[in-house]
């Protein structure tokens, strides 16, 4: 913020995200400057059954802690951020600094009524014979997540007449 910058683009750094689909999702969040534009994953057969199904948990419980504000995909890293919203979420936050931070930001996101933008974006994982490396720890994270959801829950709970108001309003 303090050099100016309106908005941070993110991207896993294994190489999953296709860098070609940067200019679309900056245009989508120039067009919408005040929304949050998440990638939508497409996968193809690479992806691991256990990791694609295991993420529609995680994305139901993004769904419930929103009211289903739109959140395609709680857990996909490639996203375009509105910075001064996030920073004041992140400030506040002693949380959400390893593979729980894109689902609680784009939770606590929504919360303060940034808009979801989605956009499809083919990922691809690949395998270690091809470089690729998987920081994924099933157990640790799996855990943080679960972790996260409960604090994310509660603080649902808590905002629950608001959020109510705000889609009732919307809708």
């Amino acid at each position: 913020m303090q050099a100016g910058f309106t908005h941070a683009l993110t991207m896993d750094s294994d190489g999953q995200h296709p860098p070609e689909k940067i200019p679309a999702f900056m245009q989508a969040s120039q067009l919408a400057a005040a929304a949050m534009v998440l990638g939508r994953p497409v996968f193809d057969s690479s992806a691991p059954s256990l990791r694609v199904q295991g993420r529609k948990i995680s994305n139901w419980w993004a769904d419930v802690e929103t009211l289903w504000s739109g959140i395609g995909d709680s857990l996909f890293g490639f996203r375009v951020y509105p910075m001064a919203p996030l920073e004041q979420v992140m400030r506040r936050q002693l949380w959400m600094r390893r593979f729980d931070f894109d689902v609680e930001a784009a939770v606590r996101l929504c919360w303060r009524g940034v808009r979801p933008i989605n956009l499809a974006a083919p990922v691809r994982y690949f395998r270690p014979e091809e470089g690729g490396v998987s920081h994924f720890n099933y157990w640790r994270d799996n855990a943080l997540l679960t972790w996260m959801h409960c604090r994310l829950f509660v603080g649902f709970l808590i905002r629950l007449p608001l959020l109510l108001v705000r889609r009732l309003r919307q809708g």
